[in-house]
C-alpha cells in the first residue's frame, strides 16, 4: 500500500512538473516569457487564489466534525511555521547578509498557495483544499511579520500587509458562507469555480518561465540550496507528521497538512528577495532546486501520511 502511494502522489507531482515544462518551453521561444508571467503573477495573487480557497469553503458541508478539522488546520500551519522559524535559527549564519536572509525564508515559507491547493485537490479532493486553505492564515500571518524582518530587517513588519492580503481576505469571505452554508447563486459560484480552475495550469506554467531563466548547470553547484532542501523538505515534513499524530490528526486533515508541510520553498521567496534588495539569483535558484527534489520527496512525504493515518 506504501509504494501504491507514492506511485499515486509521484503522478500527481509530475503531472504538476509537465504543466512547468510547458512554461519553460514558452519562455524559451518567447510564445509566453517571465515578463507576462509577472502579471500572471498578480492574477494568481488578487483574483485566482482567492476564488479557489472561496469555492473550497462553500463547496465542503458544514459539519461539527468538519469545523473542528479546520481549527486544527490553523494550528497545524501554525506547528508548520514555527518549526521552520526554530530550525532555520542556527542555520546560514555564516553567509553574507543578503544570502543568509533568503536561505532562512527559504526553510520557513513553503509553496502553500500555488503547489499545496492543486496538489491537494488531486490527492484528497475539495476537503484537502479546505483544510489547506486554512493553513494560509498562519502562513501570511508569519510571512509578514517574521518574513518580512527577515528581508527587510529591524522595522519589517507591516500591519496593513498582515491584514489586508488577498489570502486573509478571502478566508474571512469563505468561513461565513462555510460556517452559515450559505448557498450563493449560481450566477456568482459559476464564475468563481471557472477562475479558480486556473490556480493550477497558470501556477505551474508561470513556475516554468523562472526556471527558463535560471542558470540549470549553476544552480546545481550552489551547497547552500541542498542545506536548505534537507530542512525544506524533509526534516520539517517529519516533524511535523509527527506532531499532527501525536495531537491526534487523521484521514484527509492528516494528508492535506502533510502536503503543506513538505512543499518546496514558496515563490514569494523571489518577490520579497527582489522588494528588498537581496539575493535575488540566490532565490530563484534555491527554488528551482528545491522545487525540482520535492519531486522526489513530496510523494514518500504525502504517502507516509496516508499509511500511518
Amino acid at each position: 500500500m506504501f509504494f501504491e502511494n507514492v506511485i499515486s502522489a509521484a503522478t500527481q507531482v509530475a503531472i504538476l512538473y509537465v504543466i512547468v515544462a510547458v512554461g519553460f518551453v514558452c519562455d524559451k521561444t518567447g510564445l509566453y516569457t517571465e515578463k507576462a508571467a509577472k502579471l500572471t503573477n498578480n492574477l494568481l495573487f488578487h483574483i485566482v487564489t482567492p476564488a479557489i480557497i472561496i469555492q473550497s469553503f462553500t463547496n465542503v458541508e458544514y459539519t461539527p466534525e468538519n469545523f473542528k478539522n479546520l481549527l486544527m488546520s490553523f494550528l497545524g500551519g501554525t506547528i508548520l511555521h514555527l518549526t521552520g522559524v526554530l530550525l532555520s535559527i542556527p542555520l546560514f549564519n555564516k553567509q553574507a547578509e543578503n544570502s543568509r536572509a533568503v536561505y532562512k525564508f527559504a526553510v520557513i515559507f513553503g509553496n502553500v498557495g500555488y503547489m499545496v491547493l492543486p496538489l491537494a485537490q488531486a490527492v484528497v479532493g475539495e476537503e484537502g483544499v479546505f483544510f489547506c486553505s486554512g493553513v494560509l492564515i498562519p502562513f501570511n500571518v508569519f510571512q509578514f511579520t517574521y518574513g518580512m524582518y527577515l528581508m527587510k530587517g529591524k522595522g519589517g513588519f507591516n500591519a496593513r500587509s498582515l491584514i489586508f492580503n488577498p489570502g486573509i481576505i478571502s478566508v474571512i469571505i469563505g468561513l461565513p458562507l462555510f460556517l452559515l452554508q450559505v448557498k450563493l447563486p449560481t450566477i456568482i459560484m459559476t464564475p468563481v469555480a471557472h477562475i479558480a480552475s486556473l490556480n493550477t495550469p497558470l501556477a505551474m506554467v508561470m513556475f516554468g518561465t523562472y526556471l527558463s531563466q535560471t542558470d540549470l548547470k549553476k544552480m546545481f553547484f550552489r551547497k547552500q540550496t541542498y542545506g536548505v532542501a534537507l530542512v525544506k523538505l524533509i526534516l520539517v515534513p517529519l516533524i511535523c507528521l509527527g506532531a499532527y499524530k501525536l495531537l491526534g490528526m487523521a484521514g484527509v486533515l492528516l494528508t492535506a497538512l502533510t502536503i503543506s508541510a513538505s512543499a518546496p520553498t514558496a515563490t514569494s521567496t523571489v518577490m520579497f528577495s527582489t522588494k528588498y534588495e537581496r539575493d535575488n539569483e540566490a532565490a530563484s535558484q534555491t527554488i528551482a532546486v528545491v522545487s525540482f527534489l520535492s519531486v522526489l520527496t513530496m510523494p514518500v512525504m504525502i504517502a507516509l501520511a496516508q499509511m500511518i493515518g
